[in-house]
């Protein structure tokens, strides 16, 4: 199969870089465009990102002689650019929302990581293996705003994902949850680079990271939403509270959860079944980014660890372990997913091949 060209919007960053590390031997896509803010636009990229490349590997040799294109220049755009990944970072989230829109308008389908678009009612944000019949809210949002074949999909925050998918399998197996606490013990990587300052972090833990409980406690309402016929209408039947903490973690971000159901409440080892033989779309499809299993129950009481578990199957499985029954609420468990794999670059990576597969990318 000929390979779909491909461009990364925000590529000289980290989480552009992880969407080039991830991208080396793929299947379906190949990087041929980088773009980025205009100080680093008209360089090699070797030489535009090369002084602060934090991945664990080179440079791709493919990548490296790449001309770094201007963002928000749309007349170089290659004209047989498929589609683009969004890690732009610019001053304000509107800004954001305008380029990605321009990139829609200009045909070319935009999978965005950035938070800019995730409240817009007609932007799906995907997780796979929950939501993937949000596409259908694609087709409203191209009639509503005049665009032929582009898109904007995006994917949410990485501090949710550790929980999502578990508590939606449940909930789909006929077990209605009705109120979740969460905490969450974030990774250093998720504030970017250069991130939080070592003093901050060392011997320490940050009890507060700005934006991230409204994000933990309103988005899954959007993803368990439905299509409706002006876009998506988030669901109003699950009550979330939610701290967010910043952990010394390099990946992995943990939540702690205390869940209450709204009826019947499943017995622990049917639980543990649940998640375990739960299987989604992805799955089905066989999709190149898709973990085998998405849920991964440990038994042992000290897992699971970030260190030891955060690249289960790819880095996209959620591994949980320590289930137990909850002496306030009902159940009570611990979760945890790789942040910039499967909360960030990974995520988006499957949400384009989902769209694809679906005939939304061509």
């Amino acid at each position: 199969m000929e390979k779909l060209k491909i461009g990364i919007l925000g590529a000289t960053g980290i989480v552009g870089q992880n969407y080039i590390k991830l991208l080396q031997g793929h299947p379906w896509f190949e990087v041929v465009d980088v773009a980025a803010s205009p100080r680093s636009a008209g360089k090699p990229y070797e030489e535009a990102a090369g002084p602060k490349w934090q991945m664990p590997i080179p440079i791709p040799e493919n990548i490296k002689g790449l001309i770094v294109r201007d963002v928000q220049d749309f007349d170089s755009i290659p004209e047989d650019l498929s589609f683009v990944f969004s890690a732009i970072n610019m001053p304000t989230k509107d800004q954001i929302r305008e380029v990605e829109f321009k990139y829609a308008k200009n045909n070319i389908p935009v999978v965005s990581n950035n938070s800019a678009h995730r409240w817009t009612p007609d932007v799906p944000m995907i997780i796979g293996e929950v939501n993937n019949e949000h596409s259908e809210v694609i087709p409203i949002q191209q009639k509503k705003r005049g665009f032929s074949k582009g898109f904007v999909a995006v994917k949410p925050n990485c501090s949710i994902q550790s929980y999502v998918t578990p508590i939606y399998a449940l909930e789909k197996a006929g077990y209605k949850v009705d109120k979740i606490i969460t905490t969450t013990l974030q990774a250093v990587s998720g504030a970017g680079y250069p991130g939080v300052p070592s003093l901050d972090m060392v011997d320490n833990i940050v009890p507060y990271i700005g934006g991230e409980e409204e994000k933990s406690e309103k988005e899954p309402l959007k993803i368990f939403g439905k299509v409706a016929e002006d876009g998506i209408v988030n669901d109003d039947s699950i009550e979330i509270s939610a701290t967010t903490t910043r952990v010394p973690v390099t990946d992995g971000h943990t939540a702690v959860l205390n869940v209450k159901f709204k009826d019947s409440i499943p017995e622990i080892n049917e639980i543990i079944d649940i998640w375990t033989e739960f299987k989604s779309v992805p799955q089905e499809l066989d999709l190149p980014f898709a973990p085998k299993q998405p849920i991964i129950y440990l038994y042992g009481d000290n897992r699971p660890q970030p260190r030891k578990d955060r690249d289960n199957d790819k880095g996209m499985a959620v591994t949980v372990g320590r289930l137990r029954e909850d002496n306030v609420f009902d159940i009570k468990f611990v979760g945890l997913s790789h942040n910039t794999i499967r909360g960030a670059a990974g995520g988006a990576i499957l949400n384009a091949e989902l769209l694809k597969t679906k005939g939304f990318i061509k």
